[in-house]
């Protein structure tokens, strides 16, 4: 008489880190009509509510469980819709600072990192987010929120004084974003070709 397997638990997908998680489509909605309309301080709102859910689902999760694979999968696909999305929507808006060769890096780098972390995880190893890619995200978030922030605030007189101090650091913040991109997207790829080995 063969035993039956054990039956796994049961992944939920509505909880409270999953919910935070969905929570950025519809916000993210929000931002590329923001940006579409001009809309800059809306956007730079939108956006930031956005990244704080990001902070939070991750924080809820190991505080108060549950850590799902739903979730592990649903946090950086929703980052992802986000993220490039809001790169996508500004590369036809003057002055934004983007074009579409940061953007095709952008896109390019998680595109193949998703299909690098799907190939190793079907092997049933873990291929989570390190610091370089928590880097990576919090400098993308950075620049966009400095986007938004300085779009905005060109449309303000009396601006001139801010803007002066705070474009040089978004060349900065962008060129520092595009080497994390580019860096954290070799390392996964190393780290994938040793864990396939």
């Amino acid at each position: 008489m063969t035993v039956p397997p054990p039956e796994l638990p049961h992944d939920p997908l509505l909880n409270v880190p999953n919910a935070l998680s969905l929570a950025r489509i519809p916000l993210a909605v929000v931002v590329f009509t923001c940006t579409v309309h001009a809309a800059w301080f809306a956007a730079l709102a939108t956006f930031a509510v956005a990244c704080v859910t990001d902070w939070l689902d991750g924080w809820w999760a190991r505080r108060y469980g549950p850590l799902s694979l739903i979730g592990r999968a649903l946090d950086p696909l929703t980052d992802k819709v986000l993220v490039c999305g809001a790169f996508v929507y500004l590369i036809p808006v003057p002055l934004s600072g983007i074009v579409p060769w940061m953007v095709v890096v952008v896109v390019s780098r998680e595109l193949v990192v998703t299909g690098v972390r799907g190939i190793v995880e079907a092997t049933g190893q873990k291929f989570g987010a390190d610091w370089f890619g928590k880097l990576k995200m919090g400098l993308q978030c950075a620049v966009l929120i400095g986007v938004y922030l300085i779009l905005g605030l060109r449309g303000c007189a009396g601006a001139a004084g801010a803007l002066a101090v705070l474009e040089p650091v978004q060349d900065a913040l962008v060129w520092a974003m595009l080497l994390a991109t580019i860096g954290s997207g070799l390392q996964y790829l190393v780290k994938a070709v040793r864990l396939l080995k």
